[in-house]
């Protein structure tokens, strides 16, 4: 690993955007600034404590061809689905769901006031699983486990993360791709050094407060793409929070429609004749 390297290859902010019946949420990930950054499709982040901004929520829709983690910081989200799962996701839980051959579900809020606050993030899968059979998983807080440090807490919510005392494997697992999805914590003064696993493709993106990369300051909002090589030093004057995601790309052609994530046009053409022939979960 390279020690002192800047680390931050580029810088990013996202967009607004809305989804769902309305719902009012940021892309930062698949939209015009910043595209797809493989195995990694999209990331939304919706935060807001107006109820009219979320309460219509997402009512039944497909997908076909990905994999789904919500991830919560505040709030409670329901899921039901075709293949009959139902489940809740409320503050540091996750949901996660490999739509595969295809799946129709619904998030709805199950609150009508107060904060909602959480991320969205939509995972590739290579040719050869697209059209397997739809999985579904729901993992409260309390399954997410975490690592403590001098005024750092890093909760490992995908993937594995080793440091001196232990090994510690996050719930959801996408081996092949060698994915990694970690919110680390910052209190006062907070120091963390990250390796990393070599993944090719990493990112970072700071939810609440001010983080410095190797001495460069990322803001709130911001999302960074990060050299797979260099160790990071992370550092906070205050109270901060980031995601960290890190993948190896699968490298093949996608072709997209909505809720829609093949390899070519003619499979996106099927998944809609499949979708309104009611054919998509058969």
């Amino acid at each position: 690993m390279k020690a002192s390297a800047n680390a931050i290859l580029s810088r990013h902010r996202g967009m607004p955007a809305q989804d769902g019946a309305g719902v009012k949420l940021t892309r930062i990930v698949n939209q015009p600034g910043l595209g797809y950054q493989d195995p990694f499709l999209m990331l939304d982040e919706f935060r807001s404590d107006d109820p009219n901004d979320y309460i219509a929520g997402f009512p039944p829709h497909p997908h076909r061809g990905f994999v789904t983690l919500t991830y919560m910081l505040a709030g409670q989200m329901e899921h039901k689905d075709s293949v009959g799962n139902t489940g809740m996701v409320s503050a540091g839980g996750a949901q996660w769901m490999k739509a595969a051959r295809g799946i129709i579900h619904a998030e709805m809020p199950k609150q009508e006031d107060g904060l909602m606050w959480g991320f969205q993030l939509w995972i590739n899968l290579p040719a050869k699983d697209k059209m397997s059979a739809a999985e579904w998983a729901d993992y409260p807080a309390g399954k997410i486990p975490e690592y403590h440090a001098d005024a750092v807490t890093v909760r490992v919510i995908a993937g594995e993360l080793s440091t001196a005392e232990d090994t510690l494997k996050g719930p959801v697992q996408q081996p092949e791709q060698a994915f990694q999805m970690l919110d680390v914590r910052f209190a006062q003064g907070a120091v963390w050094q990250y390796a990393g696993q070599g993944q090719q493709t990493r990112l970072g993106y700071v939810y609440q407060g001010q983080v410095s990369v190797n001495g460069a300051a990322v803001s709130r909002g911001e999302l960074v793409r990060l050299d797979a090589d260099t160790e990071l030093t992370l550092r906070s004057e205050g109270a901060a929070g980031m995601l960290l995601l890190a993948g190896q790309p699968i490298g093949e052609p996608v072709a997209q429609y909505g809720p829609f994530v093949m390899n070519h046009q003619a499979e996106i053409e099927q998944a809609i004749r499949d979708y309104q022939s009611g054919k998509l979960t058969a």
